[in-house]
């Protein structure tokens, strides 16, 4: 178990990409807080891990709330005394074409996405700076290189992968890093809405032929959070079979 003792929170983590990455750190032995705007699926990703024999708690909360924010880290270090891995996860899309698109459906993926990722990663730098050592993964998508319908979400998303590669290069001395991953085509609860002729397209566009799952995010999570990656940062690497090519 390569996380063995370490203390991880990861946000947006009630379902989806979020929760498949919480169910993987704590497989490798991690303590982990399951942060969510929802209260169910946060409790049911904490008694998934338990159900494992694993170690969890709850702590509800939208990172786009600085003052929830704050109270994510103070809870987390009342429970467990330290934070050792920072996985910022949570995300909101709404999408519409550029010309269509409304002030509010605007504020409201750049506040969550990247106002949220901003607070998180903050917050992080300043305990890991003290403590010379973490790490802080950020979920991106490859939707940052531009996509019809997003541009909200796409600019929320090169947004985070500028905010890794500065927190990279300003953590490195103090034994931190700071990588990005950039989620493809993963099947989540959010990509399973979409209509069949969309699910294809997508589909068409992956070399490898079909969508990923979230454990294939996950598995890359647990790497970078691990000891093994102590000299990778500032990285952006894609989890999409292909697709980015």
């Amino acid at each position: 178990m390569r996380l063995q003792g370490k203390v991880a929170i990861v946000t947006g983590a009630g379902r989806g990409l979020g929760k498949g990455i919480a169910l993987k750190l704590a497989q490798e032995g991690a303590k982990v807080v399951v942060n969510d705007i929802v209260a169910d699926n946060a409790k049911s990703t904490v008694a998934e891990i338990i159900a494992n024999q694993g170690d969890a708690i709850t702590i509800i909360g939208s990172i786009a709330n600085l003052d929830d924010v704050v109270k994510i880290f103070d809870e987390t270090l009342n429970a467990f005394g330290k934070i050792d891995i920072v996985v910022n996860n949570a995300g909101i899309n709404r999408d519409a074409m550029l010309h269509k698109m409304t002030l509010d459906q605007w504020n409201e993926v750049i506040s969550v996405n990247l106002n949220g990722t901003f607070y998180m990663t903050q917050m992080a730098a300043k305990l890991m700076r003290e403590q010379e050592s973490g790490r802080i993964i950020n979920i991106a998508s490859a939707s940052w290189l531009g996509n019809v319908g997003q541009a909200n979400y796409a600019a929320s998303k090169a947004g985070i992968v500028g905010l890794t590669k500065t927190a990279a290069r300003e953590l490195a001395r103090k034994n931190v890093t700071c990588n990005a991953i950039c989620p493809g085509f993963i099947e989540t609860d959010m990509t399973r809405s979409v209509p069949e002729n969309v699910w294809n397209l997508m589909i068409s566009k992956i070399p490898a032929g079909h969508a990923g799952k979230p454990e294939d995010v996950a598995n890359l999570v647990a790497f970078l959070a691990s000891d093994e990656a102590s000299y990778i940062t500032g990285e952006v690497i894609n989890v999409g079979g292909g697709m980015v090519l």
